[in-house]
Formats: C-alpha cells, sequence, structure tokens
C-alpha cells in the first residue's frame, strides 16, 4: 500500500519487483487479494491485465500509528486543512464502516444488552440509566476541560450541590448535560429520524447558560492542536449537516448511524462552541432510539480521544476513532444494565 500510495495503477509484478524478493510473488498474490477484499485498493483490469491503485476509503481505515504521527509538530504535518466537501456524499456514501469481525462482535454484545435489560424492573432499568447518564454527563464535559471530578459531579446531578473551587460555567455544563440525556431517554422515538431541528433542539439545551449562540454559525471557528479549518459559509454548514443526516437516516445499521454522528458532527462544527458535546449526546440519541446499549465513555483517555478526533480532521481517518467507539460500547454493555 505504500508503494501504491506513490506509483497508483501497478501491477502485481511491478508490485513483486518493487519489494526485492521479500516475500515470493505468491505472496504478494495472496496478500493483494485480501486488501482488495478489505477495500483499501481498487483493481482495473482482469488477470494479466490487472492494475492496482488505493482506494477512495483508503485513507478512512489504514490503520496509523498516533504517537509516530504526533510525533510531528502541529505545522509539520501533511494534512487536509480545509473541509472535504466529497467526503460526505460521496466518499462514506457506499462504504461499510465496520469489518465482518467487528459486527459480529457489536451484535454479540448488543445481543448481551438485549438480554440483560429484558430482566430488569422499569425501577431497575432507570437507575442504570442514571448512573450511565452520570459517568456520560461527566467525561463528555472532561474531555472538554471540566475539573469536577467522579463523586463530585454525581453529587452535583443527584443532590444539585456544587463543588468547592469550581467556576459556575462547569456546574452549568454538567446539568445541561444530564438534561440533555433527560430528553433524549424521554422523547427516544423523537430520535429515529434525525434531522437539522433535533440538532440544533440538542444543541440548544447542552449550551442553556453558557453564553454561546444557539444558531448554526455563521464566522469562523479555529481548532486547538490543528491547523484543520471547518467551513465557515452558515449555507454551506447547513448544507453539510443536511448530508450528515441523510447518510445516517439510510443506513440500516444502529452502530454505524451512532459513528457517523459522533465524527460527522464533530468535524463539521455547526456551532460556536458545544460541537463535539453535542456529537456525543446525538450518537447516543441515535442508540437509544434503536434500543441500543447508550455510551458513556467513562473509561476513553481524554487525549486520547482529541488524538482521535484530530486524526478524521486532519485524515479523513476513522481507524482510531473507531477502535474508540467499540471499545467504549463494550465496556457499556459489560458494566451497565
Amino acid at each position: 500500500m505504500s508503494y501504491l500510495r506513490n506509483k497508483p495503477n501497478s501491477s502485481s509484478k511491478e508490485i513483486f519487483e518493487s519489494l526485492n524478493s521479500v516475500v515470493s510473488y505468491a505472496t504478494v498474490k495472496r496478500c493483494l487479494s485480501r486488501i482488495l477484499s478489505e477495500k483499501y485498493i481498487i483493481q482495473q483490469g482482469n488477470a494479466k491485465n490487472s492494475r492496482y491503485s488505493l482506494s477512495p476509503t483508503f485513507n478512512l481505515f489504514y490503520p496509523i500509528n498516533l504517537d509516530e504521527y504526533y510525533s510531528k509538530e502541529i505545522d509539520e504535518r501533511e494534512i487536509l486543512t480545509s473541509y472535504n466537501f466529497v467526503l460526505i456524499p460521496e466518499t462514506l456514501q457506499n462504504i461499510l464502516l465496520f469489518t465482518t469481525t467487528e459486527l459480529t462482535l457489536l451484535n454479540a454484545l448488543q445481543s448481551k444488552f438485549s438480554e440483560n435489560i429484558a430482566q430488569l424492573s422499569d425501577f431497575e432499568y432507570r437507575k442504570d440509566m442514571e448512573r450511565l447518564a452520570i459517568d456520560l454527563s461527566w467525561k463528555s464535559s472532561q474531555i472538554e476541560g471540566n475539573t469536577y471530578s467522579l463523586l463530585e459531579t454525581e453529587r452535583l446531578l443527584k443532590d444539585k450541590q456544587t463543588a468547592a473551587g469550581k467556576t459556575k460555567d462547569e456546574a452549568i455544563m454538567l446539568l445541561n448535560h444530564k438534561e440533555a440525556i433527560d430528553f433524549v431517554v424521554a422523547n427516544s422515538d423523537y430520535f429515529l429520524e434525525l434531522n437539522i431541528a433535533k440538532i440544533e433542539d440538542l444543541h440548544s439545551i447542552l449550551i442553556k447558560e453558557l453564553g454561546v449562540d444557539r444558531n448554526i454559525r455563521t464566522r469562523r471557528v479555529g481548532i486547538t492542536g490543528t491547523n484543520y479549518r471547518p467551513l465557515d459559509n452558515e449555507f454551506q454548514i447547513r448544507e453539510a449537516l443536511q448530508q450528515t443526516c441523510d447518510l445516517i437516516n439510510k443506513r440500516e445499521n444502529i452502530f454505524e448511524k451512532s459513528l457517523f454522528a459522533l465524527v460527522l458532527l464533530s468535524y463539521i462544527q455547526a456551532f460556536l462552541d458545544g460541537n463535539k458535546r453535542l456529537a456525543r449526546i446525538t450518537a447516543n440519541a441515535l442508540l437509544i432510539a434503536n434500543k441500543h446499549c447508550p455510551i458513556s465513555f467513562r473509561t476513553v483517555d481524554a487525549v486520547d480521544y482529541k488524538k482521535a478526533m484530530l486524526l478524521f480532521y486532519e485524515q479523513n481517518n476513522i481507524s482510531a476513532f473507531k477502535q474508540i467507539f467499540i471499545h467504549q460500547f463494550k465496556f457499556a454493555v459489560e458494566n451497565y444494565f
């Protein structure tokens, strides 16, 4: 694949010769067949006339070593500095986000969740959902720099007791998270189909009393830690949101719906603030609406989360973020309900 990055439209023989006999020609053919099935590459022609190039989805899934990637300073990294206009309406339209192995794991976990909640009373279910909501409110806020501990968050959300030495905005952020989650749980069917108005509803709850504009932004925003620049045109932002809703609504797989919301609402940055918080709540709204286990993100490292997100901004590569999603879904099924 490294060879094809530099020399697209190459034959299997040319690829073999470039490897200086490190492996046999038969091994090269087997490798080509495997990565062709994984859609990292595309084939043109047949038999001896076959030529290979990287596929449009290569950048989406190719594993990237994050330590190596971020060993380069922000201005040294070669990135996609501008919004990719073909990503949502073209590249993402027909790709499958998860491999067969990954879907087998996720579906098995979902079956376990369904079995578990079938044995719970309404009271027990609400109690576990409350626990997950507290964890999600805490972790989602922590990722954004909130300094409340999990225990302090629990006291705030259960007893309305603020923590000493913390700002008023930190408490409001946490309370807004809990209100947004409660709204999703109470109105789960509302999110069976996504549209811009519903996204704006959730955003309005999350930024209430924080001095943040409610509407789709009309001016540029910068993102700390990257040179990627989101759209700054209100009409293009609205169009990108609509394309995201259309993409999510036409998918049947609930895990794909949720992961698309998680990464694309963050990528578009439709509002002046609160975009990643909005993405996490919307992703959970889609899971809950479709009777799937919600995700608290409780054990994810905030720095790892940000690195995976920046990788999607800069390379449109979803590999690291997809692993976070899978691991956090597994944690949720095994630790709640």
